[in-house]
């Protein structure tokens, strides 16, 4: 299968990386001068201009040292963030380009070394530009002066080692204005694709995911609101109730808790759960990046509905016992309640990824032939690797389908009878970055003639490759029938969108609490009713349809452009210096 523009998308989190400390960035520029200090000062002392035997240290170090300094300081001032860990590491990096730029006139031997030294201050001035732009904030204007913090203090320590002092700061300033102009005219380029197809700044949404990972801030939402648009999706509910114990909601969202962390829906099961008195279970419905919430605020849409669709529902206290069937490569465990029919779907161990809206819709429209109310579960319980989602269509959609038809045909001459239901709901001691939401395991037990099936939702991201068949052997030892599913929470994915349940915590560490609200909710066992609601959640404002892949599309073809381009305005750069350089000297 072809590699989808979303998970291209997806697979550029490979370029981010996490600033090393402040402390090793300083002791590198400190040592880089030294350095140069040391085996340069031959080179530097047959110069006619100078013969100072600390001019590396005066050139390199020190206008590093008030690049790291200053820059974190006026973005601060600014209202802006940025650590001294970044800050440190845009002086080393500029540093290093400085030195490879100024050095590389003693291998021409007939150019000027200051020549050399006044471009590299103005390269590293537009690399800070475009740098800080992208990191701290997308107003080229006021980045201006943290850009020229490092290059400013070389300018200073060009006209000490230089003299004249007047003619170097004259060349140096318009060689500033030369490669400013030029990267702000590739900031320009690089934001118009965007600006163009969603009518937002490709650098001001960078701007936003960095403040998101540093210190939590929601300010994408507003990025994805502009984008975005309004759908009306159902939502399938089944409610148990019962004479003794608390009551349990097992709702199905058609809606996708993504795209990261707090933003959006990324939290949407946990959401869901603290709004009800019933211990409340959300697995994953069929829905796809696309029906990513623009905001959390979005989700109060969908516990209204919920809350609306239980007014009028009729209980009834009978159920089939639960039953399996394979259609090619795609599995189903379901179970009927009263005029209401409950499936759950896997591929594992083959890939168990998003299926899109439009498959989940043919399968209940096909099931509502025979029941009012069809609740499909992704159990999206198996990730090898980071994957497309199924379409409508497909192969696999039709596997699903047939597996759907022939399931809820199946399940009309099953007899119903009496059940009871026991529900329990463990936190684990593993964080989000381990692959656990902040709901940990929760288990519902449906208890009929005997028969105990036991549904485990695990509060995370997929799970890895093998994981469910683990489980289930374990669980299957205490029950009869068993499925595990994941909510699908994108809040243990903030930056990565690869981080399943098992890939950190072997499930030797989280089996015995999964056992052990396994054996909890047997032991709460108790006679039960259940009605089934189907909430219409109206005018929810999500990414939109095929925007994602537009999105990773504009991306991916920005991207192809932005290595030319860079080479071009370099070169056109360095041109116009030499001619100033003609003019001026």
């Amino acid at each position: 299968m072809a590699i989808g523009s979303d998970v291209k998308l997806g697979q550029l989190t490979r370029y981010i990386f996490t600033a090393p400390s402040w402390k090793r960035s300083l002791f590198l520029i400190a040592f880089l001068g030294l350095l140069i200090d040391g085996v340069g000062v031959r080179a530097w002392v047959i110069l006619p201009v100078s013969n100072l035997p600390f001019s590396g240290t005066i050139a390199f170090t020190l206008p590093a040292f008030a690049g790291f300094l200053f820059t974190k300081l006026l973005i601060e001032h600014s209202g802006k963030a940025m650590t001294w860990n970044r800050s440190a590491l845009l002086a080393l990096s500029c540093t290093v380009f400085g030195v490879i730029i100024t050095l590389s006139a003693f291998i021409s031997k007939v150019v000027p070394v200051y020549l050399f030294y006044a471009i590299s201050l103005a390269f590293i001035f537009g690399l800070r530009l475009f740098v800080l732009v992208a990191i701290a904030d997308y107003r080229v204007p006021r980045m201006l002066v943290p850009a020229f913090t490092q290059s400013g203090v070389g300018i200073l320590a060009g006209m000490f080692l230089f003299p004249p002092a007047a003619g170097f700061l004259l060349f140096a300033l318009v060689l500033h204005c030369v490669f400013g102009l030029g990267f702000a005219i590739l900031i320009w380029l690089i934001e118009r694709p965007l600006q163009r197809a969603f009518r937002i700044r490709g650098l001001a949404f960078i701007n936003a995911f960095i403040a998101h990972t540093t210190d939590g801030s929601k300010g994408m939402e507003d990025f994805f609101r502009e984008i975005g648009e309004e759908i009306y999706v159902p939502q399938e509910s089944l409610f148990f109730r019962r004479t003794t114990g608390k009551g349990v909601i097992f709702t199905v969202p058609n809606l996708h808790p993504g795209p990261m962390g707090e933003i959006g829906g990324g939290n949407l099961p946990k959401i869901l759960h603290d709004n009800f008195e019933e211990e409340t279970l959300v697995p994953h419905g069929c829905a796809t990046h696309d029906f990513n919430l623009v905001s959390e605020s979005e989700i109060a849409k969908v516990i209204e509905a919920v809350k609306a669709s239980k007014r009028d529902i009729h209980y009834t206290g009978t159920a089939t016992r639960s039953l399996r069937l394979s259609s090619g490569s795609v599995h189903l465990l379901f179970q009927r309640f009263g005029d209401a029919i409950l499936l759950v779907a896997t591929r594992s161990p083959q890939r168990t990824e998003d299926l899109d809206f439009a498959v989940g819709m043919a399968i209940m429209a096909e099931g509502h032939r025979w029941y009012p109310h069809v609740v499909f579960v992704d159990a999206h319980n198996c990730m090898t690797d980071l994957s497309s989602p199924v379409l409508a269509a497909t192969f696999t959609a039709t596997e699903y389908q047939r597996a759907a038809q022939t399931a809820m045909e199946s399940c009309l001459s099953e007899p119903l009878q009496a059940f009871r239901i026991g529900v329990a709901h463990r936190t684990v001691p593993f964080s989000r970055e381990q692959g656990f939401g902040d709901l940990g395991i929760q288990v519902l037990i449906i208890d009929v003639a005997g028969q105990k099936t036991a549904y485990v939702l695990i509060d995370g991201n997929n799970m890895a490759q093998g994981m469910r068949e683990v489980l289930l052997e374990a669980i299957l030892s205490r029950v009869d029938n068993a499925e595990v599913m994941t909510t699908d929470s994108h809040v243990v994915n903030t930056i990565s969108g690869k981080n399943p349940v098992g890939m950190h915590v072997p499930p030797s560490e989280f089996l015995p609490f999964v056992m052990q609200a396994v054996g909890d909710a047997i032991t709460d066992l108790a006679p039960a009713e259940a009605a089934a609601g189907t909430a219409h959640c109206d005018r929810i404002v999500v990414f939109g349809s095929n925007r994602i892949s537009q999105l990773a599309s504009t991306v991916n073809a920005m991207l192809i452009y932005v290595a030319p381009l860079s080479l071009a305005m370099l070169l056109l750069a360095f041109l116009l210096s030499l001619v100033a350089y003609i003019v001026i000297v």
